[in-house]
C-alpha cells in the first residue's frame, strides 16, 4: 500500500466511540472500559473454543480469533475489542524457532546472543501474517461502530524472551547483551522495531482503529538503560504508524519510574499499572497524553462492594483528567470470575454517565 492509499484515521464506524473519543481527550457520554486479557483464560466459552487447538495454532485461524476476541464484547459490554493474538506471533511469521508451552510462556528453541544469530530476524513481510489482515476484516464487519484494538509486543520484551529464550525473573542474558555488547543489542532492538510496525500496519490497514504497544517487561529496567538503549526502539515503532492517524497505547508493568520517559515515546495513550495512582501516573506522564487504568487485577477476587470502592478510587483519582480509559493494570487473571468484570464494566459505565 503506498502512502496516499493509506487510511487516515479509525474507520468512519468508530470514530465517535468513547473509546477513541478518550484517546483524543474528547468529551465523552461515559469513561470507556476495556480489559487487557479479556478474551482469555476467565471465560469459559474461551477455553470451549480452544479445546484440542494451541496457542499458536489458535492465532493463526481468523475464525477462532474472530469468535475469540467478540466474546467479552457480547458478555461484559466492554467499549472496545482487543484482537486476539499473542506478542511472538510476527517472531514465528518470520521463522523463529518458538513455541507457547502451557503453564511457562513463549519457550525459544535457539536463543539469541550473537551477531550470527541476529541473522535469522528477517523482515516481516504483509503475505507473513496474512491470516491476521483476514481475521482483522472479519472482526471490523462484526463489531460495527465498536473498536478494534491491533497489538504488538514491544521492541525490548520481545528481545527479551529472544534473548533469555523463555520467560524471565531477572534478565540476566538479556542485561549481559545489553551491557556487552551494546552494538548487536542497538541492532537487535531496531530489527525487532522494524518487524513490529510491520505487524501493525497490517493491522492497521485491514481496520485497525487503535494499536496498543506492550513492553511487558521494561519495568526491568532503571531509566537510564531505558532511555539510552530501549526508548529509540520503542519511537521507532509509535512513528512508523504514526501517518495512519489512529490511536496509539503504550503499556508496560512496573513502569512507575519509566512513565515519564514512556511519554515521550510517541504515544498518545500511555498506560499505568496499579502501583502508581492514576493522578501521579497522568502527572509524570505529562501533559497532552490520555491516561489509561489502573484497577489492581487482584481486586476482582473481593465481593462486589469492595470491587466497585476499589474501582471508585481509579475514577477519583482520574477526576479532571484529560482523557481516561478504565482498565486493569496488567491483564485479567485467568481464575477471575467473569460476572465480575461484566459488573464492574457496568458500575464505571453508571457511574460516570454524563
Amino acid at each position: 500500500m503506498s502512502a496516499n492509499d493509506r487510511p487516515t484515521g479509525p474507520p468512519t464506524a468508530t470514530r465517535d466511540s468513547a473509546f477513541l473519543k478518550a484517546c483524543r481527550r474528547e468529551p465523552v457520554p461515559h469513561t470507556p472500559v476495556w480489559f487487557m486479557r479479556q478474551a482469555g483464560r476467565s471465560l469459559p466459552e474461551y477455553r470451549k473454543a480452544r479445546e484440542g487447538t494451541a496457542m499458536l495454532e489458535s492465532c493463526m485461524r481468523p475464525d477462532l480469533v474472530t469468535e475469540i476476541t467478540l466474546q467479552p464484547v457480547r458478555r461484559h459490554r466492554v467499549d472496545a475489542a482487543i484482537y486476539f493474538s499473542d506478542i511472538v506471533v510476527p517472531l514465528k511469521a518470520i521463522g523463529v524457532d518458538l513455541d507457547i508451552k502451557p503453564g511457562v510462556g513463549p519457550v525459544v528453541e535457539k536463543p539469541i546472543r550473537s551477531r550470527a544469530d541476529l541473522a535469522r530476524l528477517r523482515p516481516l513481510e504483509p503475505d507473513d501474517v496474512a491470516y491476521v489482515a483476514e481475521a482483522v476484516g472479519m472482526l471490523t464487519g462484526e463489531l460495527g461502530a465498536t473498536p478494534l484494538i491491533g497489538f504488538a509486543g514491544a521492541p525490548f520484551t520481545l528481545a527479551s524472551y529472544l534473548v533469555e529464550g523463555g520467560p524471565s525473573r531477572n534478565h540476566e542474558h538479556t542485561k549481559a547483551l545489553m551491557y556487552g555488547d551494546p552494538q548487536l543489542w542497538a541492532d537487535l532492538l531496531d530489527r525487532l522495531a522494524d518487524i513490529t510496525a510491520a505487524f501493525l500496519r497490517v493491522q492497521i490497514e485491514a481496520g485497525a482503529s487503535a494499536v496498543q504497544l506492550f513492553d511487558s517487561w521494561a519495568g526491568a529496567l532503571r531509566p537510564r538503560d531505558y532511555r539510552e538503549t530501549v526508548l529509540p526502539a520503542s519511537a521507532k515503532v509509535f512513528d512508523a504508524v504514526a501517518g495512519y492517524g489512529v490511536p496509539r497505547i503504550h503499556f508496560g508493568v512496573g513502569t512507575g519510574e519509566l512513565l515519564g520517559l514512556m511519554g515521550t515515546a510517541g504515544a498518545d495513550v500511555v498506560g499505568a499499572d496499579w502501583r502508581v495512582p492514576l493522578d501521579e501516573a497522568a502527572r509524570r506522564v505529562g501533559p497532552g497524553k490520555a491516561v489509561q487504568g489502573n484497577l489492581d487485577p487482584a481486586v476482582l477476587f473481593a465481593p462486589h462492594e469492595a470491587v466497585e470502592a476499589q474501582a471508585a478510587q481509579v475514577l477519583e483519582a482520574a477526576r479532571g483528567l484529560d482523557g481516561h480509559i478504565f482498565n486493569l493494570g496488567h491483564g485479567v487473571l485467568p481464575a477471575t470470575d467473569p460476572d465480575a468484570l461484566t459488573r464492574l464494566v457496568a458500575y464505571v459505565h453508571e457511574a460516570t454517565a454524563r
